[in-house]
């Protein structure tokens, strides 16, 4: 029988951008490019430091912006702090990341594996995000708005 604990879900989104899988991948790994585009409408960024290397790693906070936002931060109440390490860099074409929320809340625990795949289409690149073992306090309605507006963010950033 399967408890709560073992029921990880996995979700996905995918987008064609039209910039090249260099540009995309560029923003990808440089923290002043990342910044800008990752966190999803309605929240900045701020990095803590950030080394892009296989087996590198990075602290970032993602905050809302103003006071009317319906979901509540998973570190503070208006903020998530990300523990990252970079599992897997292959240039234009992969992004491989473990990702932990620092959170209080067990429903927030655990680490997820976040990919990101670049590949070229005649139209430019379709950029795929797969998350692995999503911690159970995050509503899937939520990660699939967020995912789709970082992948805005990001065509908007690079095209």
């Amino acid at each position: 029988m399967m408890n709560a604990s073992n029921k990880r879900r996995t979700d996905s989104a995918s987008k064609v951008i039209k910039a090249s899988p260099r540009m995309i991948y560029k923003a990808f790994v440089e923290p002043e490019n990342l910044v800008r585009w990752l966190p999803p409408k309605g929240m900045k960024g701020r990095i803590y430091e950030f080394d892009a290397r296989e087996g590198g790693s990075y602290r970032m906070s993602l905050t809302y912006i103003g006071t009317d936002h319906t979901t509540t931060g998973k570190t503070s109440e208006d903020s998530d702090v990300v523990q990252g390490r970079f599992l897997k860099l292959v240039p234009d074409e992969q992004i491989v990341q473990l990702v932990e929320f620092v959170s209080e809340d067990p429903m927030f625990a655990g680490t997820m594996t976040m990919t990101w795949t670049l590949r070229a289409v005649p139209e430019g690149t379709e950029v795929t995000i797969v998350c692995e073992n999503v911690p159970e306090g995050i509503r899937q309605e939520d990660h699939d708005a967020g995912m789709k507006s970082s992948l805005e963010n990001l065509a908007a950033f690079t095209e």
